[in-house]
């Protein structure tokens, strides 16, 4: 290549990293000052916004039999409640005492601001997003058009790390009903229980039937953005018995509402890393629904089966509702089929496995980012001889191109004779034409299952790895690993047989170049992955073609 020429590309290629590494710095910092604006919003905004024409319609609040009417009363804004533990942070409004905010502390919103929690239930202007709870049927107290509104009576903190809200029903009377309403976070936990203490001390029996559901609206994910291409599921989800994981996206909710009457199970809405779901009792059958609101909003819940207390009898209520990250562990041990909600896709046999070594690895390692080089080598080795069998076909490919491109000249007016000289060449070689496609393609399965453990896995979120790359879910801030995997993979592509159409052998040039740029906004810890099963399968690749060609000598 002409000096000046290849000058010009090398300046050219240079002042652009530099260019985009000032481009990721500056959008790293608009994304601190969006996050800066962001939590000073939370913290002016109300957890709870004032309600005017307030109705359980409007709530999204089930109905039992007809529904409800709309209340015309401007309500005042309601006040909220506070119960915090190491673990969760919650903010339990006054109407309802549904819980209408959920920050982790432990899962802080970006490295470099340790002390700001990551908020995954929320109501404010920015987002919707909160748990509910009510008692409706012919006496429920949140049935009338109006939610139950509730006075504190303290927190108990107990021995075993739990912390107890105890709200009253303004409505309780001693000669008549009276209904308490406990919500239970426990430290180290993202588990809430919440227990309804229902006392029926009239003079009649009372009837009534508990719900509880899940209402977002429509907003992104503060977690969404992991690269090109890539969007990690954000919607509801729930098991069924035939069907262990469904998906109710919320694009499809407007037109297809769900309703079913199911035993046990759960509800939940995921997005990136974090998943909030509602727990009943798993001997029981439940009404489950899932819909969106006239407002856009999108609810997915279940009510229970309607219990009659009789005169003079106290009865309880307990839910169960799961606020935190995608722990496989936890969640497994919650309720059953629960941890699908890490959604590795239709290859979660395979992913899940390879979870499990993954951590199994970390745990001796303690280095999330050793541990992927380390599974990365595992899988490596475990298609070794497949792998070989590949390279050996290609080798030999390679080896036999002159003779190839001999008969594409001399029959190039004949493709007929072409294929026959070309069939007869591969028998004469030993040369199976498909043999460098089959073991690869029995491999995909595996890489691709890997690739979805690497982006659904919330414990290599903020996890560092070395010098400058501190986290990684996140983008490689100078490229470096990205640019190390396009070389690779222009090595590996040196190895292999030019493509028959110039065309295509042009379009194979670019491929190198077109995967660097799109791995560039991919998180580390994918590239990482990609970076070293290059280096592994470019080595073994590299050996095998030498021994082939030295032996066709």
């Amino acid at each position: 290549m002409d000096p000046v020429r290849l000058l010009l590309i090398s300046s050219t290629a240079v002042v652009s990293l530099l260019l985009l590494i000032e481009w990721n710095q500056y959008s790293d910092s608009h994304k601190k000052q969006q996050s800066d604006l962001y939590a000073a919003a939370v913290l002016e905004t109300p957890v709870t916004e004032e309600k005017s024409s307030f109705s359980a319609i409007d709530e999204g609040i089930p109905s039992v039999s007809a529904p409800v009417a709309a209340l015309t009363e401007t309500r005042d804004q309601a006040a909220s409640f506070f119960l915090n533990t190491d673990a969760i942070n919650l903010a339990i409004s006054m109407d309802g005492g549904d819980i209408t905010g959920a920050s982790l502390p432990k899962f802080p919103v970006r490295l470099d601001t340790p002390d700001q929690p990551f908020r995954l239930l929320e109501s404010n202007a920015l987002r919707t997003y909160v748990a509910q709870t009510g008692l409706i049927g012919p006496d429920g107290i949140d049935a009338s058009g109006d939610r139950a509104r509730y006075v504190s009576q303290g927190i108990d903190v107990g021995a075993d790390g739990s912390h107890t809200l105890t709200l009253a029903w303004i409505g309780n009377d001693p000669l008549g009903l009276q209904v308490f309403k406990q919500i239970t976070a426990y430290d180290n936990q993202y588990v809430v229980d919440v227990t309804f203490d229902i006392r029926n001390n009239s003079g009649q029996s009372v009837n009534v039937t508990s719900f509880a559901q899940l209402k977002r609206d429509n907003s992104e994910a503060p977690d969404a953005n992991v690269g090109f291409g890539v969007s990690p599921y954000l919607g509801a989800a729930l098991t069924q018995p035939e069907e262990r994981y469904t998906k109710l996206a919320f694009s499809d909710l407007q037109d297809e509402p769900f309703s079913k009457n199911l035993p046990g199970g759960w509800v939940a809405i995921l997005q990136h890393y974090f998943v909030s779901a509602w727990i009943p009792s798993q001997t029981e059958s439940h009404d489950f629904f899932a819909s969106q609101l006239s407002n856009g909003d999108n609810v997915i819940g279940y009510k229970n089966a309607g219990v009659s207390i009789d005169a003079g009898d106290q009865h309880t209520i307990s839910q169960r509702l799961y606020v935190g990250p995608k722990d496989q562990v936890v969640l497994s041990d919650l309720a059953e089929n629960l941890d699908l909600v890490i959604d590795y896709g239709w290859l979660w046999w395979l992913a899940q496995p390879l979870f499990w070594l993954l951590t199994l690895i970390q745990s001796f390692v303690v280095n999330w980012g050793l541990a992927i080089i380390i599974l990365t080598i595992f899988v490596k080795l475990a298609f070794f001889r497949l792998s070989a069998a590949s390279y050996k076909s290609m080798a030999k490919m390679r080896t036999a191109q002159p003779k190839i491109q001999s008969i594409r000249d001399q029959y190039a007016e004949d493709k007929a004779k072409q294929q026959q000289a070309m069939m007869e060449l591969w028998k004469k070689e030993k040369i199976n034409p498909m043999g460098g496609c089959l073991p690869m393609l029995i491999q995909m399965p595996v890489f691709i299952a890997l690739y979805w453990v690497l982006l659904e896995s919330v414990e290599l979120r903020h996890a560092p790895f070395i010098l400058w790359i501190n986290d990684l879910s996140a983008m490689d801030p100078y490229f470096v690993l990205p640019l190390l995997m396009g070389i690779s993979m222009y090595l590996m592509q040196r190895l292999n047989p030019a493509p028959p159409d110039p065309m295509q052998a042009k379009i194979m040039q670019y491929m190198p170049i077109a995967f660097t740029f799109l791995m560039m906004w991919f998180p580390a810890g994918l590239v990482l992955y990609w970076l070293c099963n290059n280096l592994l399968s470019f080595a073994q690749q590299y050996i095998v073609t030498r021994q082939i060609e030295q032996a066709a000598r």
